[in-house]
């Protein structure tokens, strides 16, 4: 890990808690918001999959809002705009986990940038929301490539903005699905195993694995 020059964080599941949202889906539907939020989750990355296949790639944002339509339809929920601009807007104040600004904050010194299927107009959001716009030095997203995680030709969006090598990153993610991704694609690659998630078998294994992020600071 001698040769690492950037640590690459995805964003959502690594730093970023998704389900923060279930608060206020459960003051909006009583009850049904844990459910809500998985469904929501599920469909969000479900969909981004898809309109890569299809290639038909649309920003972050509409994929999440086009989620959150499907799973309230499913639930025979009554989803109004009011409603859905609160849910959209609760996006850009997801919470962190516990431990993501101590973490940042004792990476000072190295190059600490987030790589995420999201758009800047809900990662900046969330960053600034949260505290963490010094222990940031960059916010990369699929944008730039217009194609989703984990396609390689998403990955390469890290080499051209950092001007580094694949063997030069570490890329951080708790998505079994994109560690395998960047793996896959030749970065070195650290699993966030928060709940004890099997691995997916795609023949792609992380360098190491670690129940949070503290374990990052052990490399």
């Amino acid at each position: 890990m001698a040769t690492i020059k950037a640590f690459v964080f995805d964003a959502y599941g690594t730093l970023f808690n998704v389900h923060s949202v279930i608060e206020l889906c459960n003051r909006l539907f009583p009850g049904q918001g844990e459910e809500l939020s998985e469904i929501w989750r599920s469909k969000q990355l479900e969909y981004t999959w898809l309109r890569s296949l299809m290639g038909r790639y649309v920003h972050f944002g509409k994929v999440t809002e086009d989620a959150l339509v499907f799973a309230c339809k499913h639930l025979e929920l009554t989803l109004d705009e009011s409603m859905k601009e609160r849910l959209m807007e609760e996006y850009k104040k997801l919470r962190t986990f516990p431990e993501v600004p101590e973490v940042l904050k004792l990476l000072n010194g190295k190059k600490r940038v987030i790589f995420s299927n999201g758009s800047p107009d809900i990662l900046k959001p969330v960053v600034h929301f949260n505290g963490l716009d010094d222990h940031i030095d960059d916010i990369l997203t699929v944008d730039d490539a217009k194609v989703y995680k984990p396609d390689p030709k998403s990955y390469t969006v890290v080499l051209e903005k950092l001007h580094v090598k694949r063997e030069e990153v570490l890329f951080i993610s708790s998505n079994p699905w994109d560690a395998a991704g960047a793996k896959s694609f030749g970065f070195h690659v650290a699993w966030v195993n928060r709940n004890n998630k099997t691995m997916d078998e795609l023949n792609q294994s992380p360098d190491i694995i670690v129940s949070d992020l503290y374990g990052v600071l052990q490399i």
